[in-house]
């Protein structure tokens, strides 16, 4: 099966491009070693150093591994990376689910494990929010992508404080479709506005070192837009 692409590293993401439909199509399971880099670049015909940047590419995307002295190996079949751009495509009410499951377990966690540097970070986050607000306690047209990069920092902050290294990271690839969700909202008159008290209870609860309340709070919080976009949809 030969390959055209019109330069090299055009062709190096066409043999990703190959490669990724062999995983998916199930010619290679988890745990499979995959062919020499002599193989595959005969069966491709292309030179064994794009084949080589391509392998890189696919382990850097968590498809494949490579074990020194005993070749590269299968560890997913699907693209990690399809799978977050699939969330960054989700309706609200999936980020929202999502949300309450990630943030109430990072709360309650941050309640037995924060440090006093975490909780500057949340406070500083939800002042510099307060001043964008109205005498309603709502940001201006002007000042809503702002007011949501805040509100987005006093969430990343709560995640950070649990501590976890892997609860970290999936909130990082996560928060940005929080924060467009966020943002239609707050533009949508039909969804529930931010209240300021509601996060500082779960701050409150954190600081207090409650992991139930911090969990109860980080649910409450989250339920409210849940239920009106339940609410909304349920009219459509």
């Amino acid at each position: 099966m030969a390959l055209q692409a019109a330069g090299r590293q055009s062709l190096v993401d066409t043999v990703v491009e190959a490669l990724r439909s062999q995983l998916a199509a199930g010619e290679w399971q988890v745990g499979d070693r995959i062919p020499t880099e002599h193989t595959l670049a005969e069966q491709l015909q292309v030179g064994r150093n794009t084949v080589r940047e391509a392998v890189r590419v696919l382990a850097h995307a968590g498809m494949l591994r490579s074990r020194q002295g005993e070749g590269t190996f299968v560890v997913s079949t699907a693209d990690p990376g399809d799978i977050m751009r699939g969330v960054q495509r989700a309706g609200i009410r999936d980020v929202l689910e999502l949300r309450i499951a990630l943030e109430a377990e990072a709360a309650r966690l941050a309640a037995l494990r924060h440090e006093p540097a975490d909780l500057e970070r949340m406070r500083a986050a939800l002042d510099a929010q307060a001043e964008l607000a109205d005498a309603d306690g709502q940001p201006d047209t002007g000042s809503l992508e702002l007011y949501a990069d805040h509100d987005i920092a006093f969430h990343k902050a709560v995640v950070e404080a649990a501590h976890n290294t892997a609860l970290t990271a999936t909130y990082g690839w996560f928060s940005s479709s929080v924060r467009e969700a966020l943002v239609s909202a707050l533009v949508d008159q039909a969804m529930p506005k931010v209240v300021h008290g509601d996060h500082r209870r779960v701050m409150d609860a954190i600081a207090a070192g409650d992991p139930e309340a911090a969990e109860r709070a980080t649910r409450e919080l989250l339920d409210k837009p849940k239920q009106a976009v339940e609410a909304l949809l349920a009219t459509r």
